[in-house]
């Protein structure tokens, strides 16, 4: 007992003291890392902006490259602008004519031929000239009459205006012929186509530009059951090739 009085008459000991807080300069420590990403960013911009000029150096020099090697293969091609194309046009219009191909620039005569007895026919294989047979030959001969020769003869200023080949092609009724010199009517054809180009090359058209050539009454141009029919049909056709249809 007397010990718990003496106990209780002993003073408390006092609370211990809070801790310290910490001082300012303990807390505000530098975030080296956050700082050091900060003070980078400006040179990330940088390699991309070089970058991307580096690559349009890049393909500027491939598109040098491309427009030179077409130069280089093509050093004699003139670049004509706009202007002088429209330029050119004008003054080739007036000329335009004089530009054409040989065959072409002898269509305009051919087309203005005015022989009486001769027709003038564009086909596909070029332009044919159509002769009646009576204006060339007595009936079944193949011997050139006068006037016949002096008809061929208005023809050679046309003909060489033409530099093609000149097919001569004879044609005749389906009235059969049995003569000693002529069997049918294809030797009688032939002979006469014959006998044009041999009239042709005398009065100096190449030789290498002609050729004869019999059909016979298989290529009529009307029926033959009337006279102006067969007499339609009984023809020789120089036929000038134009270079086109060759």
């Amino acid at each position: 007992m007397a010990k718990l009085r003496s106990l209780k008459g002993r003073p408390e000991a006092p609370p211990p003291p809070p801790p310290t807080p910490p001082t300012q300069s303990a807390t505000l420590l530098p975030l080296r890392s956050g700082g050091d990403g900060d003070g980078e960013s400006w040179l990330m911009s940088y390699l991309d902006v070089l970058t991307l000029l580096i690559t349009l150096f890049v393909l500027l020099l491939s598109m040098t490259n491309l427009q030179s090697g077409e130069a280089a293969s093509e050093p004699n091609t003139p670049r004509l602008t706009i202007p002088a194309l429209q330029a050119a046009d004008r003054v080739a219009g007036p000329l335009g004519s004089g530009l054409l191909p040989r065959e072409e620039a002898g269509r305009e005569p051919v087309a203005q031929l005015d022989l009486e007895g001769v027709s003038v026919a564009e086909t596909e294989q070029g332009i044919t000239l159509r002769i009646d047979d009576q204006l060339l030959f007595a009936s079944g001969d193949a011997t050139l009459t006068g006037p016949g020769r002096e008809l061929l003869a208005g023809l050679i200023p046309t003909l060489e205006r033409f530099p093609g080949r000149l097919s001569v092609e004879g044609h005749s009724d389906n009235v059969p012929i049995a003569t000693a010199r002529f069997p049918s009517n294809w030797e009688l054809s032939t002979a006469r186509a014959s006998a044009v180009l041999r009239d042709l090359e005398r009065q100096g058209i190449d030789a290498t530009r002609l050729r004869a050539i019999g059909y016979a009454d298989t290529r009529p141009l009307a029926e033959n059951d009337s006279a102006e029919g067969r007499a339609a049909n009984r023809r020789v056709e120089i036929l000038l090739h134009t270079q086109a249809a060759d």
